[in-house]
């Protein structure tokens, strides 16, 4: 199902990385009520208010960014795809700038241009596909081609939407969101060991 498969996008946080934020407690200091997602709260207030609070998630999530760890095995996955001549792209909920500065702290950034980061400055977050239409795009490829892995809901429906293989990360086995999935993983080696 995925040895052929040259187009890999990746969401970041809990997937790439291990998973840092604790989003009640950034909603909490966001003043956002309970249990929803977080830029859609925000896309919800006006305009003046919501800056304010963009600009306070940007400083929480740079802070994350700062201690991000890369997920075991992300190095080794990224670095055979990469061999395999596999085009590779990241499709976050967070800003560019925050999303490149968690690459560095994981060394992970050589595996990534900054082109191939779509960020939610430049396409509508997920779980809208635009960011992978986006990266297939640039890519000169068809969405059928490519493969989302995330750790999220969000991925799953961005990727079914898009029309690209979904790859669900399931690194605690909670089995949460293996219906929207094509495929589950407890682990990005056992990830790598279905492309080899």
């Amino acid at each position: 199902m995925l040895e052929d498969r040259r187009f890999w996008i990746f969401d970041l946080d809990g997937t790439l990385t291990l998973a840092k934020h604790d989003f009640d407690e950034m909603r909490r200091a966001l003043k956002l009520p309970p249990g929803g997602p977080i830029l859609e709260a925000l896309a919800t207030l006006p305009e003046s208010e919501a800056r304010e609070k963009r600009r306070l998630l940007d400083e929480i999530e740079w802070e994350i960014a700062t201690i991000a760890e890369p997920q075991p095995g992300a190095g080794e996955l990224l670095g055979q795809l990469n061999r395999n001549g596999a085009r590779l792209g990241i499709l976050t909920r967070n800003t560019l700038a925050n999303a490149l500065h968690t690459l560095e702290a994981c060394g992970l950034s050589q595996y990534f241009s900054t082109e191939d980061i779509v960020s939610r400055g430049c396409a509508a977050p997920k779980p809208s596909p635009d960011g992978i239409i986006k990266l297939v795009t640039r890519w000169a490829c068809h969405c059928n081609q490519g493969v989302m892995v995330g750790d999220y809901l969000f991925d799953m429906q961005c990727g079914k939407a898009a029309g690209t293989t979904t790859v669900y990360f399931d690194p605690r086995n909670e089995r949460l969101w293996n219906q929207h999935a094509d495929l589950t993983v407890n682990s990005l080696a056992e990830l790598a060991g279905l492309v080899v």
